[in-house]
C-alpha cells in the first residue's frame, strides 16, 4: 500500500466520487467507483460514495463537496451532461470537459473529429434512426466489406456489439444495436492486435502511459471478457518493437488532444495484421478503475499505484477553461 500524502489529500476536501448512475453500465460503475473511494480513503481524502441515481446532484452543493471525481460511465456520467451539471454548480471534477465528453461519448462524431484531423479510423457506416429498413442494411457490406462490426454509437463496455460474417446476420445485428441506441455504427472489422494506450493530463503536457495488448479468446473482448473472465491475456508490456510503441502513443496522443480531453483518457486501437497499420476506434473520457480495468495496469507499468492514479486525477480534477485546482504530480 502506497503511504498517503497527508498535506495532499487534506488539499482535496470534502469529495464526492460519483457512481452507479442509471446507464447500462450501472454495475460497471459502481465496481469502479467503490476501488476509487476505497483508495482516496486509504490516502487520507475526505471521500464519499454518492449515487445520482439515488441522490440528487444539487447536493453536492448542499453538502459543501469541494471536488468531484466521476466514476461513472455511460449515458448521464461520461457524456456531458453530468460534467454540464457540475459546471452549474461549480465544483471542480475529473475528467474531460463537456464538449470532450459529448463528442467522445458518439463514436461517430469522434470519427468525424479524427478524419478531419486526418487520423485514422475503419471506414464505417453510420444508420440513422430512419434508416433501417431491410434494403439499406443489404448494402451496408458493399460499403464497408466483410466481416463488420455493428454497434451502437452511444454505448460501452461492448454493449450491443455482433460482428456480422455475411448479409443475413444485419439485421439481428442491427435489431440488438437498437436496444442500446436509436442509431447504429456499422463499422469495417480490422483483422489484427487489440491494442489500448491510456493518457493522463491537458493538451502538450499530456503524456501517454504504457501501451496494453489484449488476447481476449477468439479475439471476442466483450463485457464478460471486460469484467468478469480471467481468460484474457493482458500483455503490458505490449511487446510491440520500441518504434511500434512509440507510434501507438504518438497517435493516442494526436487523438487525444484532436478532442479536447483533459485529464485523463483511454485510446482503444487495432493494429491490421497485414500490415501493421493502426486504427483509432474510440477514445474513453471515463475509463474503468475495477480490478480488470487498464488504466490501472498501464499505470502500474509507468510506476504508478492504484492509489496514486486515484489521487493524481483527483488533485486534477478542474472546471471547463480551468487547469488542475491543486497540486499534483
Amino acid at each position: 500500500m502506497t503511504s498517503p500524502d497527508k498535506s495532499l489529500a487534506r488539499s482535496m476536501g470534502k469529495v464526492a466520487v460519483l457512481m452507479g448512475g442509471d446507464s447500462a453500465e450501472r454495475e460497471v460503475s459502481l465496481m469502479s467507483g467503490n476501488g476509487v473511494l476505497k483508495a482516496l480513503l486509504s490516502q487520507g481524502v475526505d471521500a464519499s460514495a454518492f449515487d445520482p441515481a439515488h441522490t440528487d446532484l444539487s447536493e453536492l452543493k448542499s453538502e459543501r463537496f469541494e471536488r468531484v471525481f466521476v466514476a461513472l460511465h455511460g449515458r448521464h456520467g461520461e457524456d456531458g451532461t453530468v460534467q454540464g451539471a457540475l459546471e452549474l454548480l461549480g465544483i471542480p471534477y475529473t475528467g474531460s470537459g463537456v464538449m470532450a465528453s459529448a463528442i467522445c461519448m458518439d463514436k461517430v462524431m469522434t470519427k468525424r473529429v479524427w478524419v478531419a484531423e486526418g487520423l485514422p479510423t475503419p471506414r464505417w457506416v453510420w444508420l440513422a434512426r430512419d434508416q433501417h429498413a431491410p434494403a439499406r442494411l443489404r448494402a451496408v457490406p458493399d460499403e464497408v466489406g466483410l466481416p463488420l462490426i455493428v454497434k451502437p454509437p452511444r454505448e460501452g463496455s461492448s454493449l450491443g456489439i455482433t460482428k456480422v460474417m455475411g448479409y443475413s446476420q444485419m439485421q439481428e445485428a442491427v435489431a440488438l444495436s437498437l436496444q442500446y441506441d436509436a442509431d447504429v455504427l456499422c463499422e469495417e472489422f480490422i483483422e489484427g492486435i487489440e491494442l489500448t494506450c491510456p493518457v493522463l493530463g491537458d493538451g502538450e503536457n499530456a503524456r501517454a502511459l504504457p501501451v496494453i495488448r489484449i488476447d481476449a479468446p477468439g479475439g471476442n473482448y466483450d463485457f464478460e471478457h471486460k469484467y468478469y473472465s480471467d481468460d484474457t491475456g493482458y500483455r503490458c508490456p505490449s511487446g510491440l518493437p520500441p518504434e511500434e510503441e512509440a507510434e501507438v502513443q504518438r497517435l493516442v496522443l494526436a487523438a487525444y488532444r484532436s478532442l479536447s480531453c483533459r485529464g485523463w483518457g483511454r485510446a482503444d486501437l487495432m493494429q491490421r495484421a497485414s500490415d501493421g497499420k493502426l486504427f483509432l476506434l474510440e477514445m474513453n473520457t471515463s475509463p474503468g478503475m475495477t480490478g480488470h480495468s487498464l488504466v490501472p495496469m498501464s499505470a502500474r507499468a509507468a510506476g504508478l499505484s492504484y492509489e496514486q492514479l486515484c489521487l493524481h486525477l483527483l488533485a486534477h480534477a478542474a472546471l471547463d477553461g480551468q487547469r488542475s485546482t491543486a497540486g499534483g504530480a
